[in-house]
């Protein structure tokens, strides 16, 4: 057990530092380290937990290694891949914070990683490719699976990621006739704990009721406030990063003017550079606000951690709330029945982030070429994902 635990942490940190591409190729990365290469858990477990991280608010990429951790082996392990993902980017945006007048750099690092999007791609297309071969085995999952493709294509909300799936697990449940099991409801509701309920938005009263009474002069006023902001957009964010950035450019931006426009996008970026998760932009945008009122180099460190914690923490929260109990909640018919509408419209989200990403690529020859031979490297090969990025590296630096 304890070697397949190192064996799991390992591909953690192979994740963490290849993740690049955004939650689409996210999902594809999960499917290769976690189910193909040492199957620590099932295609359909993971699409379960994917699906279930959509329908929360948070970053689906997070909660969904978190869950995946958690089945395998705890809450500790749990912790320690969450903080695995986080703290590389993280810190990387931090630095990126205090040494913000040296950002100057970044289009170097555009053009060296000029061919990670296409790689990104022939990821994201291995996943679709795989997935829907093992779910879209029915009429009405290929039904779902194109219907989401189509949503996602038209109305490009963050609000169409929870609904689609709710709407899809209505449908497929809605074709077979629910038993009871008033057993196993009574088994799962008495593991709720109401006081943990009330912790979740417990912790956003006192930070803001915190941060309204301390004298705005006071040097914690603007680190309380900070946390505050972050833990709120925390609970307000569906959809990803996509959502997160318009979020943050209103509030930080535009409402309270803690940075500037132009540090904001070259932040934004810089983020798009690196693996990890998006979420960890926050890093960036808590350590450029401290720097921006004054503060020292270790405000600023602060901020950078408060950024990072405070928009992941209610996910986390939630995540690890609901994994425990996520196999007694499958037993309840209605939601068993409902597992396989999900998953088609996971997998039509999959191949909608295809599309949508592939877009700005157009017809280039060279970058259409990359995907195709990503996608049958990654499909007819044991090579890891790690290698194909770094030959995309060593490309754009020489090219």
């Amino acid at each position: 057990m304890a070697n397949r635990q190192l064996l799991f942490i390992r591909n953690v940190f192979l994740f963490t530092f290849t993740a690049f591409g955004g939650a689409q190729a996210h999902i594809s990365l999960l499917l290769k380290y976690f189910v193909k290469d040492l199957q620590f858990i099932s295609e359909e477990e993971l699409l379960e937990l994917n699906a279930l991280a959509q329908v929360l608010p948070g970053p689906a990429s997070t909660q969904t290694l978190v869950g995946i951790a958690h089945k395998v082996g705890g809450l500790k392990l749990a912790l320690l891949s969450f903080l695995i993902w986080i703290i590389p980017s993280a810190a990387i945006m931090t630095f990126a914070g205090i040494s913000f007048a040296q950002l100057d750099q970044k289009e170097q690092f555009v053009v060296i990683l000029k061919y990670i999007q296409p790689i990104a791609l022939g990821i994201v297309a291995f996943g679709a490719y795989n997935l829907s071969r093992k779910v879209l085995v029915s009429q009405t999952a290929v039904f779902l699976a194109v219907a989401a493709v189509i949503v996602t294509l038209v109305l490009r909300n963050a609000y169409v990621f929870p609904l689609a799936i709710l709407v899809g697990g209505m449908i497929s449940s809605a074709l077979e006739t629910p038993k009871e099991e008033t057993e196993i409801r009574t088994k799962l509701f008495a593991n709720i704990n109401p006081k943990k309920l009330s912790y979740y938005l417990g912790v956003l009263l006192v930070m803001a009721a915190l941060g309204g009474i301390i004298n705005r002069t006071s040097p914690f006023s603007l680190p309380i406030r900070l946390f505050e902001n972050f833990y709120r957009n925390g609970i307000l964010i569906f959809g990803g990063g996509q959502v997160l950035v318009p979020l943050m450019f209103t509030e930080f931006v535009q409402m309270k003017h803690y940075l500037s426009s132009s540090g904001f996008l070259s932040g934004f970026a810089l983020q798009q550079a690196l693996p990890g998760p998006t979420f960890s932009f926050t890093s960036y945008l808590g350590t450029l606000s401290m720097k921006n009122f004054g503060y020292g180099i270790y405000g600023q460190i602060l901020g950078g951690i408060i950024g990072v914690i405070g928009i992941n923490l209610p996910g986390l929260i939630l995540v690890l709330f609901i994994v425990p109990f996520w196999e007694d909640l499958k037993k309840i018919t209605r939601i068993k029945h409902s597992l396989s509408g999900i998953s088609a419209v996971s997998v039509g989200f999959i191949i909608a982030a295809f599309i949508l990403l592939a877009k700005p690529i157009g017809f280039d020859p060279m970058e259409i070429s990359i995907i195709i031979i990503t996608f049958l490297i990654l499909n007819f090969t044991r090579i890891s994902p790690p290698f194909i990025v770094l030959a995309g590296i060593l490309l754009g630096y020489f090219i």
